[in-house]
């Protein structure tokens, strides 16, 4: 699916719906209920939820996801093991427990792909608040809503790929994802500011990466989060082989895993 097709989330109407990444919740909730029961920590997670859905945005209903069994990045990372900085990880003592009440509240369990990924497809396809404090979500059109800052912003759809590009030269250190020595988000800010279209964007992070192709490819394909089911994303075309809108701009080329 083209970035430039129909947009479902109009900067001028706000949702009635919440689109919750539930694996922030369980890792927030989890860690600050470590000292209390299992009966507690469960209650917090249901006003924790209420709060956001029914008080914050005023929605009308919410679609709570969480990550479960297996992931399609593990086969693409290549520089270094996608997440292999966590394999030691604590998790909150109540985690299981945690998970287990949030399916009870109506979260789906995600297989293959990640709870953000089930978000930027429901985003995508349907619209939706987009609930989560993690940036990479930042790279998908829409209104979005962190709820520990309580702040309410709209991602514009060429502000989400310069979020996107930016991350494939910064990587995500929490994801074990590699990217350029010494680029911060100042840095590429910087490199990316003077591009006008999403190929150009391509072609500077090809650039800063001294033309290294397979490593702009393989962050780009662990970054990107899915906005059709088994999307995969690839570098966008040039523009002499890509049709384009009326303003010249590019959209994201992605394609779809059987």
């Amino acid at each position: 699916m083209s970035l430039s097709q129909k947009t479902v989330s109009d900067p001028n109407t706000r949702s009635s719906v919440a689109l919750i990444d539930a694996d922030i919740i369980c890792y927030r909730v989890g860690f600050a209920s470590e000292d209390v029961d299992e009966a507690l920590c469960l209650a917090r997670v249901t006003e924790l939820l209420h709060d956001i859905v029914y008080l914050d945005l005023k929605c009308d209903d919410y679609k709570a996801y969480i990550t479960g069994r297996g992931n399609f990045r593990y086969d693409i990372a290549v520089t270094e093991p996608y997440k292999g900085n966590r394999k030691d990880a604590k998790r909150p003592v109540h985690y299981e427990a945690i998970r287990n009440h949030l399916q009870r509240l109506g979260a789906e369990l995600v297989e293959g792909q990640e709870a953000d990924d089930a978000v930027a497809i429901e985003a995508s396809t349907n619209g939706g608040w987009i609930v989560s404090i993690d940036k990479d979500l930042d790279q998908v059109e829409g209104w979005h809503y962190n709820f520990v800052k309580k702040e309410e912003y709209y991602i514009e759809e060429f502000e989400g790929l310069k979020n996107f590009y930016s991350q494939i030269l910064t990587g995500d250190r929490i994801d074990n994802i590699i990217g350029l020595k010494g680029i911060g988000p100042v840095k590429a800010a910087k490199i990316l500011a003077d591009c006008k279209t999403e190929r150009e964007m391509y072609d500077a992070c090809v650039k800063a990466y001294d033309g290294n192709i397979e490593r702009v490819t393989e962050n780009g394909s662990l970054l990107w989060l899915r906005r059709t089911p088994n999307q995969t994303w690839l570098p966008p075309l040039p523009v002499t082989l890509n049709s384009e809108d009326s303003s010249g701009q590019l959209s994201s080329q992605t394609t779809s895993q059987s």
